[in-house]
Formats: structure tokens, sequence, C-alpha cells
């Protein structure tokens, strides 16, 4: 017997007639999928890397599939980018090909590549079975968004995708009869490895909703779809939807999972849904480097403000800055370290910032800081490089004041910073949008709240009023912004 690595969607072989992607009006059983993908890897030939315009679209879909059939990495680009960042992208990756959507304009930057157009029609008949590559072949390079200097192209081998996908196999008891909805869009991990490629390795379906809309979550939970997928900034729509939708109310309240990820859920909103729905949204924890690493398990306790425990086949410690490991408890905020099978491979073109980015005993540092109950949920306080704030002799994580911030009652949105402090060395800086602004807390009033709640040096020095927070498509606060 020859050992074959096990491939990476086993219901592509098999052929069957059970839908395997729905995008609006438009749907592609796992046969239809398997000779649309199969044709246009065979057109794909021996090219190094491919980049794929990639589109919340039926034929982006095929198209990465298409790629990962044929062995070959392929370079999801966000349609949104700007030129310099692309051009960026472009230089480092250097991909033979562009597959696109007919019709679709492509930017200057891509333009001098051979393009190929997807096409969702399929060659009849079409049935070659494609060799699986070896666990450590680059699958996908995605860029990160670059805080600091240009984004880095991330090489994410097989292997990271089936073992996280498998993790959360076991984790959220994910099986072939999901049918999962999102409208993410499918240039990331979230989107395109949890929510396209995750359905089809284990043989379910995914319908996207081609763009987010309540309306459309409740039609699709209403219509047979068991698991949504959403960032903060969806559920926060739905928790200000739920009171006057009866219908999204019981959408909800029928699916078997709400996952949140890409940044944390504000704990009112948690509350607001699962008062109205009684299912509570779970989170989970990844980042492009490392896909996923913890989350709430669907057998465990839903806990608000924390991202779950250790994913199976992950290895999880938090550090101090000297690199020692810290024991569980509430006031020891580490570093999160993670090691295992869900790790990307290196930056391309950046030894320097690979070396930079491992221990010697090969745990990625995260730069996220973090404190761990006693039974292993883990809670994220924030950002190492923005959020973890030294002031007055302790170390403090701006996420939890945030949440304490975002409990009190004139607060619509807030987020917390340190800045320089010549007495205490930082202080704490709060950014509020009220929800009137006729009328905003006081500052006194928010240092008092967050006194109470949390201890006295975790309140706010300074508070600034805003009308809006600056966040990007993902709905992660963007922090440097704040201060610019």
């Amino acid at each position: 017997m020859s050992h074959r690595t096990t491939p990476l969607f086993p219901a592509l072989a098999e052929g069957s007639s059970r839908p395997a992607l729905t995008f609006g009006e438009r749907t592609l059983s796992y046969k239809e999928l398997a000779e649309s993908a199969g044709s246009l890897a065979a057109l794909l030939g021996p090219a190094p890397r491919v980049a794929v315009w990639a589109t919340p679209t039926l034929e982006t879909a095929i198209g990465v599939v298409a790629a990962l059939l044929a062995g070959i990495p392929a370079i999801p680009i966000n349609p949104r980018v700007g030129e310099r960042e692309l051009a960026h992208i472009v230089s480092d990756s250097e991909p033979s090909l562009v597959l696109a959507t007919q019709g679709d304009k492509l930017p200057l930057a891509l333009a001098e590549l051979v393009r190929i157009d997807i096409k969702a029609t399929a060659t009849t008949g079409y049935g070659r079975t494609w060799p699986e590559p070896a666990p450590d072949h680059p699958a996908l390079i995605v860029y990160t968004s670059g805080t600091t200097g240009p984004p880095k192209g991330a090489i994410l081998p097989r292997r990271a995708l089936s073992s996280t996908l498998d993790a959360l196999q076991d984790a959220w008891q994910w099986t072939s009869r999901d049918v999962l909805v999102h409208g993410l869009p499918l240039f990331h991990v979230h989107g395109l490895i949890l929510g396209i490629l995750g359905p089809l390795r284990r043989g379910g379906s995914v319908r996207h909703l081609g763009r987010f809309s309540t309306d459309g979550v409740t039609r699709e939970l209403s219509a047979g779809a068991t698991m949504l997928f959403g960032v903060p900034t969806m559920y926060h729509r739905i928790a200000e939807q739920l009171p006057e939708d009866p219908a999204l109310a019981k959408a909800l309240a029928g699916a078997r999972l709400l996952v949140s990820g890409s940044a944390a859920l504000q704990a009112r909103d948690h509350e607001r849904i699962r008062t109205a729905t009684g299912r509570a949204v779970i989170e989970r924890y990844g980042m492009t480097e490392t896909l996923m690493n913890t989350s709430v398990r669907a057998d465990g306790e839903p806990r608000a403000a924390t991202v779950g425990v250790p994913l199976r086949g992950v290895d999880l410690r938090l550090v101090d800055e000297n690199g020692r490991e810290l024991l569980d408890g509430p006031d020891q905020v580490g570093e999160i370290q993670v090691r295992g099978p869900n790790l990307f491979l290196e930056y391309l073109n950046r030894p320097d910032a690979t070396a930079a980015a491992f221990t010697d005993d090969g745990f990625f540092r995260t730069g996220d800081m973090a404190v761990r109950d006693p039974d292993g949920y883990v809670r994220i306080v924030g950002r190492k490089a923005t959020d973890l704030i030294k002031s007055g002799g302790y170390k403090i994580g701006a996420g939890e004041i945030e949440n304490v911030l975002m409990e009190h009652p004139a607060v619509r949105d807030a987020a917390v910073t340190g800045e320089p402090d010549p007495d205490l060395g930082e202080r704490i800086v709060a950014w509020i949008v009220p929800g009137d602004c006729e009328q905003p807390p006081t500052e006194k009033e928010l240092a008092d709240h967050v006194a109470t709640q949390l201890a006295p040096h975790k309140r706010p020095r300074t508070v600034h009023y805003l009308a809006e927070l600056p966040r990007n498509d993902m709905g992660k606060l963007m922090k440097r912004a704040l201060h610019a």
C-alpha cells in the first residue's frame, strides 16, 4: 500500500451532488466544483505562484481551490488595496499569473501579469485526481496588514490549513451536515480559510451573502444554515437590530453556532444577543501567522470576554518580558507564545523578521498580551506594542479598561491608550464615543466607574471625546491613528 497523504478536500474527490458553495442565486455541487476547479488547475501549468483577485464571489473560491488542487501557492489580493501596497506585494511575491472574474478591471500592478478568467461553468466529465503535496508545501501566501513598514507575506503550509480546520472540527463539533453562512471578505484567514475552505474540508456547505446584511443572516439561518461567522462590527449591527426584529432573533435562536473573531466582541453586545436569542456568541483567537490558536468550545462554557482554551495540537504559554513562563492567574499579564502544526513557515524574503518572530524553542511570539484563568480560559488584554500600559509600577492591559468603559450606559464606543507621564511613566488615556454627544459622561464619572469596577490605578487620567473611533474593514481599532 502506497503512503499517500490525505487530500486537503476529500469530498472533492468523491464528487457528490451535494451543494458545496452558494453565492446568491448560484450554487455549485461538489461534483461541479471539482470540475470547475479541476479544469482551471490544469490551465495553471507549472506556475510558481498565482495571485487571486479576491472579490466576495464564487469565482474567487474556485480560483483558490484550483490553485490548492494544483499545489501552486495562491496569493489572495484585497481588491481595496492601495497602489503602493499592491506594487510591494507583486514585486515581493512575483506571481506569474493572476486569476480574476471575467469583467473585473485590474489595477496597473496586476495588468502586466498573464491573466486567466475564472469560469464557474465546468467541463463535464472532467475527473482527474490530484496528488496531495507534502504537508510543508506552501498553500497560501497571505500578507499581514503592516502596522510597521510594508506588509509581510506569511507563507502558510498545507499542514497549517488542515490542522487548524481539524482542530476546529473538534472544538466546534463541525460536521458535513453543517451549513455555514457568512459575509466576510475572501482575502484573509477568517473569510477564506475558515469560511470557505473550512466547510469544503468537512464536506459541508457554505452560503456566502456577497456582503453582510442582517436580512441575509435571517434568510439563510431560517432556511437550514446552522452556523454564522462574523466580526464584531457585524454582531454589533445584529445586537442593535434585534429589539425590533423578531425574525432575526428567531433565526439566531435556531443556529447551532455563532462565532465571532478578528477582534474582541464587546461584553454589551454579547449580553444583548444572548438576552434576545438565548444563544451565546463564542469567540476564537488566531492570526495570519498562526491560523487558529484558541476557541471557546461548542461543548464548553461560553464565557464572554474570553477566547476560550487552546485548540487541540496547540501549545500556548504566557511569558514576561524576560521570556519566563508565567503561572495562570488574574494579575499575571504576559505575552502569548504558541507552537504547533498551525504555524506559518516563514515571512517571504524576510529571514530577519522570521528569525525575530520565533523563540529558540520554536514558539511564535504573537505580540498579544493576555491573562489565563485557572481553568485555562485565555483573556486577551491587548497588543504588546499599543495596549500594554506601564503606569505607576503596574502593567495594565488596555482591553480590560475598554470593556469596563463600554459597560457605562453613556458610552457607545471606547478605546484606551497610554501616553508618557513624568510621574507615572505612562498615564491611561480614554477615547470615548458618547451615546449622546450633547450630554457626554464627565471625566470624573468615567474615572470613578473604572476605579470601582477594576482598581484605582487603572482609571483613565485623560479623556478625549470623538464622534467615531478609527477602525479598519475588519472592525479592528487603529490605535496609532488616535494619537495622529
